[in-house]
This record gives structure tokens, sequence and C-alpha cells, in this order.
């Protein structure tokens, strides 16, 4: 299914018809609950906020800035439902289960929405005070213990991680409208 027909519209006597697709076609939905795609997005985050939130903590320098504790916390946070979710998803695929109901989805939409916000939220302002210490101050050239490529590289898998996020985010939102 592309997105481009996600609605299809049919001219019926000079009234528009919105004829939306089958609650079957929105099963097979990428990135849907209890679907293949579904299991690699959530391993996907869980993945890149795991290594992002490993070079973070491993990096020296770490507690000289709130916003890299707020992105190690928000990363764990991530992780945290990613993995239970990646959980979920198995538990589905292998007993064939389907995740698609009302109650579900609407928790699906609510954390998934909460949790990217954070990430967001997190990342920015880790990357606000990365180029505060690169460009404006040049706090990386004179202390040489902080680690900013480290610092740097988290912060880009960590906005890799939100992107995965948001785009489950997304589906889960337009699922829940369907049902």
């Amino acid at each position: 299914m592309d997105w481009g027909s996600f609605f299809l519209y049919n001219w019926n006597w000079g009234k528009v018809v919105i004829i939306t697709q089958s609650q079957s076609d929105m099963k097979s939905l990428f990135g849907s609950p209890g679907n293949p795609t579904g299991l690699l997005l959530r391993m996907g985050q869980c993945l890149f906020a795991a290594a992002s939130l490993a070079l973070m903590a491993s990096a020296s320098g770490f507690s000289t800035a709130t916003s890299f504790w707020s992105l190690s916390l928000s990363l764990s946070n991530l992780v945290l439902w990613s993995f239970g979710l990646a959980c979920l998803d198995i538990h589905a695929l292998r007993l064939k289960k389907d995740l698609h109901n009302h109650i579900f989805l609407s928790l699906l939409v609510v954390g998934d929405w909460v949790t990217a916000i954070l990430s967001l939220a997190a990342a920015c302002s880790s990357a606000g005070v990365m180029v505060l210490f690169v460009k404006d101050t040049d706090i990386c050239r004179s202390h040489n213990l902080l680690s900013c490529n480290t610092f740097q590289i988290s912060i880009a898998l960590a906005f890799v991680a939100w992107f995965l996020l948001a785009v489950s985010s997304y589906v889960m939102f337009w699922l829940l409208a369907t049902i």
C-alpha cells in the first residue's frame, strides 16, 4: 500500500464520497503492531537508542551538561519502551495474535507520542549544547578531557532513534483513526 492511496476519492453524481481502505489493508500497514515491519521498527529504535546511550555514558565529561543527562534519561525510556513493544510484537507474531483493538492502540499512540516528544526535546537540547561547545565557545578545543566527537555521534544516533519512533508514532495514529 502506498501512502498516496490511503484515501480513495470517488465522484458520484457530483458528490465526493470518501472510501477508506479495508481493515485488512490497515493491518498490513508498514510498521503496525504484530507485523514484521513493526518489529523491525521497534528493534531499530531499541538498537539505535541503546547505542546512543552506551556512547553517551562511556564518554568522558558526560556530567558537564544537564542536557546530556536528560538525553540519557529519555534514551533509557525509549530503550525500555521499544524493547517491551518488540517483545510484544514477537509474541503476537509467534501466536498470530491481532493487536489492533481500540484500547491497545490508544495506549500505543499516547506512549509513542510522549516518548517521541521527550526524545526529540532531549536530542535537540544536547545538539544545542554541542553547538555551544564546538562553535561558540571552543570548549572542546580548550578542554581535551571532553569527548566531543563521542557526544556528537551519540546525539546523531539519538536523532535516528527518534526518527524511527516518529514513523511508529505516525503509523499508530493512523491505525487508531481507522478503528
